[in-house]
């Protein structure tokens, strides 16, 4: 069993915020995926490192809406009410940076190596 069927999701996105950024697996033969909070008008964490393949999941856990638009324009999200909940899967290495539209100090960074 993983930790993502041990856990719920926000145990797991609480868990991230205050140790670092972890990857989960949904089972041995599928890409990683990692959980990122929009809370208190930040995303935390705020950079993340990810294998090439990987799936970023932003989660809304603040009561104020929330996107994730990237600096490229390769995703962007709708707004995200409380409990929403946006993915994007990361194919090549590079660095990529978004914030939030609505908020845009709200900002992060993930490593795609």
């Amino acid at each position: 069993m993983t930790l993502r069927q041990l856990l719920p999701p926000y145990i797991c996105a609480l868990l991230l915020a205050a140790l670092g950024p972890c990857t989960l697996h949904a089972d041995t033969a599928s890409a990683a995926s990692t959980i990122v909070m929009a809370k208190d008008f930040m995303f935390a964490p705020t950079s993340i490192n990810v294998a090439a393949g990987s799936t970023v999941t932003w989660t809304n856990r603040d009561d104020e809406p929330h996107t994730v638009v990237s600096e490229n324009g390769l995703f962007r999200s709708a707004a995200l009410d409380t409990n929403e909940s946006f993915s994007y899967r990361f194919e090549k290495a590079g660095t990529y940076r978004y914030a939030c539209s609505i908020h845009p100090r709200m900002v992060g960074t993930i490593i795609v190596q």
